[in-house]
């Protein structure tokens, strides 16, 4: 009869125990962030134990230390243990233990380990590691079972069985952080790209990314629907020639029934707002291992500033042109004038056309090196040294080079004899002292590049 009621009492306690691991073992796989789940590991140690105190380590592939946490200490206690010196190498030491460790006196065995002086004073003491598969990951440590007991040997099985459910769930927890550090630093990634970058869903053709670039090309999207052939409702597109593009040209599209892969189509986006962006498309399938396209990446380039600088270009390239032809006017209509004269010239007349010829050559080296400057400032390489100015002397050189450009209309230019210098430094701009001489310099500039503005 007592056997009976010693077999009733010692099944009890084996499925209060396994009732109580399982437990723990649940409220540790709830969670996926690392730092709680950690916490959860402390807690249900302790508890799984009837320990007051509880802590754990992590660590890393190469076996240092990263996370320290604790269960059941006051913050006094915390503070005692974090100020012990040999602290990193006391939990070094015993996450270093290939066996668990259970003792009734751990200052004691600390003393003999070669830490002495250890706070707080801990008696009981059951340690084991914390491993998934073959793969140490941490170790848990408790201290001081309720009620002045010893941890049995039962205690240390309980707590190597659930050391080994942390394992995973701490591994978990990691694999789980890490693909959330990686999904945070992609988004982030194609969300600051200054390329527009858009992902379609295969199977249900649904936009799912959209990141910042591609909404600014796009105008905004409004509105829930996100499916391709919505958004893509919403646009017209077509070459550069004009022609119109069905949407089942697309890049995006084709890339999606046949697989293809689209590269660098230029294609011109007729916003919903009336603006029109010249985009550079690329379109790229992504598979399954099975071969089955997944999704398709599109990346949308905004190439209208380019459009615009090859624009400033050509005008830059055409007014260099005209500034050039401007002198070499001058100094062919001094030289055939000089030359096709019905009566030989007189020396002074001849000297003038020689001294423009000379002035307009000069010019035009000025304007070489103008255009060598320029390349130099892109460059960052220009030195520039500022030296004075005598602005009459800039406004007759430009009144001769408009009269011996051929033009037969005359030109009066009256300027004040006392007109100072501008000294290095000074701007010539929209206001200031200057203003009315620098707008009768913008006049005669205007009459030396057009004859139709001239002064009778």
């Amino acid at each position: 009869m007592q056997d009976g009621e010693d077999l009733r009492s010692e099944n009890e306690r084996l499925r209060s125990r396994i009732s109580r691991l399982t437990e723990a073992i649940l409220r540790i796989s709830q969670h996926l962030e690392l730092e709680t789940v950690l916490q959860e590991v402390a807690d249900s140690a302790r508890s799984l134990s009837e320990a007051r105190y509880a802590a754990i380590t992590t660590q890393d592939e190469s076996g240092e230390l990263q996370d320290l946490v604790f269960s059941g200490l006051t913050s006094d206690g915390i503070e005692q243990l974090l100020a012990f010196p040999e602290g990193p190498a006391l939990f070094r030491y015993l996450s270093g233990l290939q066996k668990p460790l259970r003792t009734r006196n751990f200052v004691a065995h600390a003393n003999l380990a070669g830490f002495p002086d250890f706070r707080p004073a801990i008696g009981t003491f059951l340690g084991a590691q914390i491993r998934d598969r073959d793969k140490q990951v941490g170790t848990i440590y408790i201290g001081e079972k309720m009620h002045g007991l010893d941890f049995t040997l039962e205690d240390e099985e309980t707590l190597e069985m659930f050391a080994a459910q942390a394992g995973n769930a701490i591994s978990n927890a990691r694999r789980y952080g890490d693909e959330q550090r990686a999904k945070a630093d992609q988004a982030a990634l194609v969300n600051t790209s200054p390329v527009g970058v858009l992902v379609v869903d295969a199977n249900s053709r649904g936009v799912v990314q959209f990141n910042e670039e591609a909404r600014r090309i796009a105008g905004g999207l409004q509105g829930q629907d996100r499916t391709l052939d919505r958004v893509l409702s919403l646009f017209s597109f077509r070459r550069l020639d004009g022609r119109e593009i069905p949407h089942a040209d697309l890049p995006v599209q084709r890339a999606l029934s046949s697989g293809e892969t689209v590269r660098a189509e230029e294609i011109v986006i007729q916003r919903p707002d009336g603006e029109s962006v010249t985009t550079l498309v690329n379109a790229t399938p992504i598979r399954s291992e099975d071969g089955d396209i997944v999704s398709v990446v599109a990346t949308v380039q905004d190439i209208t500033p380019l459009e615009e600088l090859e624009r400033l270009r050509a005008e830059f390239l055409g007014m260099v042109s005209h500034e050039l032809r401007t002198p070499l006017t001058s100094i062919k209509g001094s030289a055939a004038t000089a030359r096709s004269a019905a009566v030989p010239l007189d020396p002074t007349e001849t000297r003038q056309f020689f001294r423009i010829i000379e002035e307009q050559a000069d010019h035009m080296r000025n304007l070489i090196n103008d255009l060598l400057d320029l390349a130099r400032i892109e460059a960052g390489t220009l030195s520039v040294a500022p030296q004075p100015a005598d602005v009459a002397d800039v406004i007759y050189r430009a009144r001769d080079a408009f009269l011996s450009s051929g033009y037969r209309n005359s030109v009066e230019v009256s300027v004040a004899s006392d007109l100072r210098r501008i000294p290095p430094g000074s701007t010539a701009g929209e206001s200031g002292p200057l203003q009315p001489l620098f707008q009768r310099v913008q006049v005669l500039t205007r009459m030396v590049h057009d004859p139709r503005h001239c002064l009778a």
